[in-house]
């Protein structure tokens, strides 16, 4: 499997193992079948009869309806991404998540440009279909079908072919696609799960490097495993001596664990 080496501002390497093209075809894969089911069930238990009868038959209301039933699939990846922090539900089943390439969470904007340019990843099929027609040329079957097959390659080449196994969509939002289950764990990372509305509670924080914060974390998850409060005491002190801290009213897991995910929200949004 490729690796990413990634180089903090303190020069220390953090390696992450991509996602190579199979995984990312079944996760692909796995998220169709989630979107088939919806389409099925939605198709199935929904009475369109009602819905003609409603608009009494009124086709701009129709297509309406039409569109409002293919949104939840349309931008699929895009919420699911965004709510799942870089997971669909795919990439979660088989331990996938997208990451900005210098390690840190993509932005809302990334996740959009990812989600937009699908278009060329999977579905340039449509644009070349369109093009082929305009030139009268529809009746050449072969031709569709090959560039029916080719439009939906793309992102297939794109991800076994680029050294960091990215499609167009990564490329452009400077992401990429990781597994999680590797030798050097994401927990182990000085990255921390934070949801976009996460607010951080001490901005003195900024005051730690990319070490330190790596340090704190492997010492703070060490500490838990085994209870031993003296080491969360100690970590505590020098944390508050380090950062120039004054204020504190939490215990020493609770702050600790606040300091981690306030490092990480403003080292991302820096």
């Amino acid at each position: 499997m490729k690796r990413l080496q990634i180089k903090t501002a303190q020069n220390v390497n953090i390696n992450f193992t991509l996602a190579n093209v199979g995984q990312r075809l079944l996760a692909f894969g796995l998220d169709n079948v989630i979107k088939f089911a919806y389409l099925y069930f939605a198709i199935k238990f929904l009475d369109f009869k009602m819905f003609d009868a409603a608009v009494n038959g009124d086709s701009w209301s129709l297509r309406a309806i039409d569109v409002m039933l293919f949104l939840p699939v349309t931008f699929y990846s895009l919420y699911t991404e965004l709510l799942l922090d870089g997971q669909t539900v795919g990439k979660k089943l088989l331990n996938l998540k997208v990451i900005n390439v210098d390690g840190f969470k993509p932005s809302t904007t990334d996740f959009m440009i990812r989600w937009f340019l699908r278009m060329v990843d999977f579905n340039l099929f449509t644009l070349l279909f369109v093009y082929v027609a305009s030139l009268g040329l529809d009746s050449e079957i072969a031709l569709l079908m090959l560039l029916f097959f080719f439009g939906k390659m793309i992102g297939f080449f794109l991800v076994l072919f680029t050294d960091n196994n990215q499609r167009f969509g990564d490329i452009i939002a400077n992401t990429v696609v990781i597994y999680l289950k590797d030798d050097v764990k994401f927990s182990e990372t000085i990255l921390e799960n934070i949801s976009n509305t996460y607010v951080p509670t001490y901005p003195n924080v900024i005051k730690l490097s990319d070490n330190d914060a790596r340090i704190i974390k492997s010492t703070f998850r060490s500490a838990k495993k085994f209870n031993d409060y003296k080491t969360l005491i100690k970590l505590r002190t020098k944390i508050l001596e380090v950062t120039e801290i004054k204020s504190v009213h939490q215990n020493d897991k609770e702050f600790i664990d606040v300091v981690l995910k306030d490092y990480n929200f403003y080292t991302q949004n820096m």
